[in-house]
C-alpha cells in the first residue's frame, strides 16, 4: 500500500483496532477495483415471482469467503425464506480506490433490478455498513431499505462533536461537497443521517443494530433516535458476526411480513 492510501484509512484502522501490519496485509489481499466485484447468489429457499433481494457487504478484512462462512445468508433466509441473498466481495480495495457506491450500482443493483427484483435491500456490517450509507448518499432511496450492522461512522472526535451539537438532527454538516474523498467521507456519512431528521420518511425502512460491548455503539445510539420506533436493536456482545447474524435474523423476521408496496421509499 502506498503512503497516501495508508494515511487515508488510518482513522478506520485506529477505530476498529487494526494494527498497521494488519491493515497492510488486508490491503494486499484486497481485490483491485479494475476487476469485476465477485458475488455469490444464494436463491431463496421458497422461490416466488416477486422474491426480494438482500445484498450483503462485508466488514473490514473480510472477503466473499468470509461472508460465506459468517452465517449471514442463512440468518437472513431463516427469517425471510422468500429472499434471494447476494453476497458481495466489496473488500478493502474498493474503498481504497474509491467508487464503491458507483460499482455497487452499475455492477449489481442495475442488473438485478432489470432481471426481476423489484425489492432490493442493502445490508453491511462495520465497513460494509459504511459502504451501505455511502451508496445511499450517492443513490438516495435506490435501495428499498437499509440494514446497518454496527456501521463505522468515523473518528470518536467527530462523534463527540455531533453529540455536543445535540445529535445529527441539530448538527450542521455544511454545504455538500462535489465528491466524497478521504477528507470528507466521515462527514458525508453523517450527512445521510442528518437528512433523516429533515425527511423522516426516508428512514422508515432503515434498521440498525450494534452489540452492547461494541466500540461503535456510541455512534449507533446517536443515529437511533432518527429511526422509527423498534428499528434499533442492541444485541448482547461485541463487534462480531455472531452478534450481526443474530441481529439480522431478528430484523429480517420483522421485515418479511411487509408487502413490497409497504417498502417503497420516498426519494
Amino acid at each position: 500500500m502506498n503512503q497516501h492510501n495508508l494515511y487515508r484509512l488510518i482513522p478506520l484502522r485506529r477505530f476498529l483496532g487494526l494494527g498497521t501490519l494488519g491493515l497492510f496485509i488486508a490491503s494486499c489481499i484486497a481485490r483491485r477495483p479494475d476487476q469485476p466485484m465477485p458475488v455469490q447468489l444464494l436463491p431463496a429457499p421458497q422461490q416466488a415471482a416477486d422474491s426480494p433481494l438482500v445484498i450483503v457487504l462485508p466488514g473490514i478484512g473480510d472477503d466473499l469467503l468470509d461472508l460465506q462462512d459468517s452465517g449471514i445468508a442463512a440468518a437472513i433466509q431463516h427469517a425471510w425464506p422468500r429472499a434471494d441473498v447476494l453476497l458481495t466481495g466489496a473488500t478493502f480495495g474498493y474503498y481504497l480506490h474509491g467508487g464503491v457506491g458507483q460499482r455497487l450500482h452499475s455492477e449489481i443493483i442495475l442488473p438485478t433490478r432489470l432481471q426481476r427484483h423489484r425489492e432490493i435491500w442493502l445490508t453491511g456490517a462495520s465497513m460494509g455498513g459504511m459502504g451501505t450509507l455511502l451508496f445511499e448518499r450517492r443513490f438516495p432511496a435506490e435501495a428499498s431499505g437499509l440494514v446497518l450492522l454496527a456501521p463505522y461512522m468515523g473518528e470518536p472526535r467527530l462523534i463527540r462533536t455531533i453529540a455536543a451539537a445535540g445529535g445529527p438532527g441539530q448538527w450542521n454538516p455544511g454545504a455538500p461537497p462535489a465528491s466524497v474523498n478521504r477528507k470528507n467521507y466521515q462527514t458525508e456519512l453523517w450527512r445521510v443521517v442528518h437528512g433523516w431528521a429533515r425527511q423522516p420518511e426516508t428512514a422508515r425502512n432503515v434498521w440498525l443494530a450494534a452489540g452492547t460491548r461494541d466500540r461503535l455503539l456510541p455512534a449507533a445510539k446517536l443515529m437511533a433516535p432518527l429511526l422509527p420506533a423498534g428499528h434499533f436493536l442492541e444485541m448482547p456482545g461485541g463487534h462480531s458476526w455472531k452478534v450481526w447474524t443474530a441481529a439480522a435474523t431478528e430484523i429480517f423476521a420483522r421485515i418479511a411480513p411487509r408487502s413490497p408496496d409497504q417498502v417503497i421509499r420516498c426519494q
